[in-house]
């Protein structure tokens, strides 16, 4: 007998998702899918399963290796699938992702920012990403 978990639970075990809420509301939302057909939060996965996530814009797919029910470590939850995405979508992937989110310095001793401090440190951000989008 082949063993069985729900798709939700799954997620949420092998770190795709940070809470098991949020990946029952992507599934849900029908962002998650089991052998190409649409899955619901109590369907079933099994090893051999291909489950395809659709995560922020990115079409992830991962083929099931080992059924697991609870959160582990994320160097045992990696041993549980592996990574069939097509190499486009993570070029597309990476090249969103790197450099994204530099490190940011402020003067020591200045404390933290203000409400007003983050508002401009904000809007600063929003112009300056906008004009690389274009």
């Amino acid at each position: 007998m082949a063993i069985k978990t729900r798709i939700d639970k799954w997620l949420w075990s092998v770190r795709i998702y940070k809470t098991r809420t949020l990946a029952s509301d992507e599934v849900r939302s029908g962002k998650v899918k089991i052998n190409q057909s649409n899955a619901k939060p109590a369907s079933n996965v099994q090893a051999g399963d291909l489950v395809t996530v659709k995560k922020n814009g990115f079409n992830f797919q991962f083929k099931v290796i080992e059924v697991i029910e609870k959160r582990v470590a994320a160097p045992i939850a990696q041993q549980c699938y592996q990574d069939h995405t097509p190499q486009e979508e993570l070029n597309k992937y990476n090249d969103w992702f790197i450099g994204k989110f530099g490190a940011e310095m402020r003067d020591r001793g200045a404390g933290r920012p203000t409400k007003k401090d983050r508002r401009e440190i904000d809007d600063f951000k929003e112009n300056y990403f906008d004009d690389f989008d274009e």
